[in-house]
C-alpha cells in the first residue's frame, strides 16, 4: 500500500488533487484507516491514476471520466475507442467556434482602431452656445435604439414638406436602457398642424454643451463621453432632455459611408455664469 504523500510522489499528481479526485469519484483508494482518515493505494490505483490523468490531457471533464471508469473498470481499447472519437468531435467543433471568434475579434479591433484615429482626426472640439426655443414636430416612443430609423422616418413622412431644419432624437432617459428607452423623435417645424399620435410643441433654449459626433452611430459613446466630462469638468449639471441632431446620415435609398455621418449631440445644462466659447 501506498501513502497519499507516496502515491502523489509516483502519480505525479499533488495531495490536493488526489483528494479532489477522490471527492468526485474519479479515483478511490484501496483502503482508507477509519481511525485516521489516511488515504492509502494499491498499484491497481496508479494505473487508474495513469488513465484519468491521460483523459484529463484530452480535455475529459471529470464527471465523464467518472461515469466512463464506474460503467466498465475493464474497459479495453475498443471501448474506449467511441469516446475519444466523441471527444475529438467536441474539441474540433470548439477549435472552429474558437477561430470564429478570433475573426470576430480581429474585425473588432480593427474598428476600434479607425474610431481612435477618427475621434483624433475629426477636428470637432466641444463647444458651449445658447440655443434658442424651437418648435418641434414630435412622435414620443418607448423602445430599442435601433428603432430610431423608423421613428424619424415616420415623423418625416407626415411633417416632411412643414420641416424647417434637421431631424433630431429628444432622449428622456439618463442612462441607456436594452429596451423600453423613453424617445421622441423630432423635426424642427414653423407652422404643422396637430396629427394623431404627433405632438407639435416648441422645446425651450437654453445654454448647452455641444459636439459633433463624425462616424457611425455605434461609436458615438466616445463623442457623448467627451461631452459629459466637460459637463462635469465645469461643475454644470445637466438637463434632459439630451439631444442627438442627424448633420448627416444615410439617406433614403443610399446609406452612404457611415465612417461620414456627422451627428450633433447636445446636453443642455443649468444655466450660470461662466464664459462661453470652443474647448
Amino acid at each position: 500500500m501506498f501513502s497519499i504523500g507516496q502515491f502523489s510522489r509516483i502519480t505525479g499528481l499533488t495531495v490536493k488533487t488526489i483528494r479532489l479526485y477522490h471527492e468526485k469519484g474519479v479515483l478511490r483508494p484501496a483502503w482508507i484507516d477509519d481511525e485516521t482518515g489516511y488515504r492509502y493505494f494499491d498499484r491497481s490505483d496508479v494505473e487508474r491514476a495513469r488513465v484519468v490523468c491521460r483523459l484529463r490531457e484530452l480535455d475529459f471533464p471529470l464527471a465523464e471520466i467518472r461515469d466512463l471508469l464506474a460503467a466498465d473498470d475493464d474497459a479495453d481499447e475498443a471501448g474506449i475507442l467511441p469516446l475519444l472519437e466523441r471527444q475529438r468531435e467536441r474539441i474540433q467543433e470548439r477549435q472552429s467556434g474558437l477561430t470564429r471568434i478570433a475573426a470576430s475579434l480581429d474585425e473588432v479591433i480593427a474598428r476600434e482602431r479607425e474610431a481612435f484615429a477618427m475621434v483624433e482626426q475629426d477636428g470637432f472640439e466641444v463647444e458651449v452656445k445658447e440655443l434658442a426655443p424651437v418648435k418641434v414636430a414630435g412622435f414620443r416612443w418607448e423602445g430599442g435604439y435601433a428603432e430610431t430609423g423608423k421613428a424619424l422616418g415616420q415623423v418625416c413622412r407626415r411633417y416632411g414638406r412643414y420641416t424647417r431644419g434637421k431631424p433630431f432624437n429628444l432622449y428622456y432617459d439618463v442612462d441607456v436602457k436594452d429596451e423600453g428607452a423613453d424617445i421622441e423623435s423630432c423635426v424642427p417645424v414653423d407652422k404643422a398642424p396637430e396629427a394623431e399620435g404627433f405632438e407639435v410643441h416648441t422645446l425651450p433654449g437654453g445654454r448647452c454643451v455641444s459636439l459633433i459626433h463624425k462616424g457611425p452611430y455605434q461609436e458615438i459613446h466616445r463623442t457623448w463621453a467627451r461631452v459629459m466630462a466637460y459637463v462635469q469638468e465645469q461643475g454644470w449639471t445637466a438637463t434632459l432632455p439630451y439631444r442627438e441632431i442627424y448633420l448627416k446620415g444615410p439617406g433614403m435609398i443610399f446609406k452612404g459611408n457611415p465612417r461620414n455621418y456627422l451627428t450633433e449631440v447636445q446636453i443642455l445644462v443649468e444655466e450660470e455664469a461662466v464664459a462661453t466659447g470652443p474647448r
